[in-house]
């Protein structure tokens, strides 16, 4: 679709030396490219024209809307270099329908999803150059919406700032042979009929105490189970989990309005069915999850996300369990699904599903030709 975009070149890029040095070794969230993607929204006009312009400290006013109501929302989505240099973004569609879920959810106006994916598009092309390597990484593009108005009462806000940013990105976890160590919480990360399957950061901020607590055990990430009958597991601090059977079926926890449904999630069911694996949505807990590895029935476990796409469990800990999988030692299913999902994403194999959504291939002067008018996408 076409929408009205303007483009305002950075004035001080960082230097083509200093990005080079940043995108070899990229870490995770920790450098930012130099340009930001802001629209506008009121209540009375609509959604205005996108700006995308040189990355800066946003003026909020004390009595913003987000700072004492927390109308927020984000989506978390990674562009990919392919071999032959094109750039491509995963399933944006599907971030933009995520994205229009939870801004129903937490009563915030809905961007339309072809908008949503020409104004992400838009925007990677402009910061092209800050896409790592192949072998490099990725760069993780962080689209996000809040309450802008200024005032003070509970009710939903009637301007709100659509916004876009990125970050060079290489792998989440530390590499390691023995897998992930979760800490099972006492906390619960979402209830029915709350916000759970959105998208907002009211979801992380109240992980985070038990996230603390899984590190300060020596775990790398926290594991939660249902709030009502505390044995269901749903998921981790922010990524879907999978268990693997000796029958060569997975499991896989159902989306029971708690728990985020997950892009990758959905792209681990489509492939793992394809290759001949029965996938299953159903619940299962945390007692069966130990017998069953103590039994050798589970194979292998593993999480899956945008940001660490598919991790292999080695270890659950908690104040009253203690358990390995198989031999902590990351998984061949893991392994072959990674593998499958990361080869469409860098089009090194065909894509029959139509997961990959490749972008213009511009030089590296785009930033400076034609400024502003309609963009098409």
């Amino acid at each position: 679709m076409d929408i009205p975009l303007r483009i305002e070149p950075a004035s001080s890029p960082m230097p083509v030396e200093e990005r080079a040095a940043v995108l070899a070794e990229p870490g995770f969230g920790k450098i930012f490219t130099d340009h930001m993607l802001v629209m506008p929204w009121t209540a009375d006009t609509g959604w205005s024209e996108a700006v995308i312009r040189a990355r800066e400290p946003l003026p909020l006013d004390p009595a913003c809307s987000v700072l004492h109501y927390a109308q927020e929302i984000f989506e978390g989505m990674k562009a990919y270099r392919a071999r032959d240099g094109g750039v491509s973004l995963f399933r944006p569609y599907e971030n933009a329908r995520r994205f229009a879920v939870s801004a129903a959810r937490m009563s915030m106006p809905a961007v339309d999803e072809d908008r949503f994916v020409a104004a992400v598009s838009r925007f990677v092309e402009v910061d092209e150059a800050w896409v790592p390597a192949p072998d490099a990484g990725s760069l993780y593009v962080r689209p996000f919406m809040i309450a802008s108005e200024v005032f003070l009462g509970v009710r939903p806000a009637r301007e709100y700032l659509f916004i876009v940013i990125a970050s060079p990105a290489g792998p989440y976890f530390k590499s390691s042979s023995e897998g992930l160590t979760l800490w099972l919480s006492d906390y619960s990360r979402a209830a029915p009929g709350g916000t759970g399957a959105a998208k907002c950061g009211g979801n992380y901020a109240g992980s985070l105490l038990a996230q603390s607590e899984a590190i300060a055990q020596g775990c790398d990430q926290v594991l939660f189970l249902d709030a009502v009958e505390r044995r269901w597991v749903e998921e981790l601090g922010g990524m879907n989990v999978f268990f693997a059977f000796d029958d060569g079926s997975l499991v896989t926890p159902p989306l029971p309005g708690t728990i985020l449904p997950g892009i990758t999630r959905s792209s681990i069911m489509r492939l793992a069915r394809d290759a001949g694996l029965s996938v299953r949505e159903k619940n299962y807990s945390i007692e069966q999850w130990e017998a069953d590895a103590a039994s050798g029935r589970l194979v292998e476990a593993f999480a899956c996300g945008t940001a660490a796409m598919i991790a292999s469990i080695g270890r659950i800990r908690g104040a009253s369990v203690d358990f390995t999988i198989g031999a902590r030692q990351p998984g061949s299913i893991a392994g072959r699904l990674r593998s499958s999902l990361e080869a469409i994403q860098r089009r090194e194999q065909p894509d029959p599903y139509g997961w990959v959504y490749p972008l213009p291939r511009h030089d590296a002067s785009i930033v400076a030709g034609n400024p502003g008018g309609v963009v098409t996408s």
